[in-house]
């Protein structure tokens, strides 16, 4: 069963950046990508070495997706009675509608 994907090389690579992360060089992800049996042209490990020079990437992992947000927290003791005691603002006074003479919809 193999793999296909039109950027297989970008993808190899960029796993090969992330298995490298600690020690990221252009002869690094070759030796990685060449143990995994992909062909990779030569730009690509140079390019992402090149790249991904100076940068942390754990701060891409601890980032996370963003994701949807979880429930509310359950309220500390006493949480009902404080919501309870809160103020309901006052409703909004509706503006009058001017007759300009004419309807929109008409």
């Amino acid at each position: 069963m193999g793999f296909t994907c039109e950027n297989k090389e970008e993808l190899a690579v960029t796993l090969a950046a992330m298995i490298c992360a600690d020690d990221l060089t252009a002869d690094n992800l070759n030796k990685v990508v060449s143990a995994a049996g992909v062909k990779i042209a030569p730009y690509w490990a140079k390019a992402y070495a090149s790249i991904l020079e100076g940068v942390d990437q754990a701060q891409f992992f601890k980032a996370g997706s963003g994701g949807g947000g979880g429930g509310g927290a359950a309220p500390a003791e006493g949480g009902a009675a404080a919501a309870a005691a809160a103020p309901e603002p006052e409703p909004e006074e509706e503006e009058e509608e001017a007759d300009m003479g004419f309807d929109l919809f008409d």
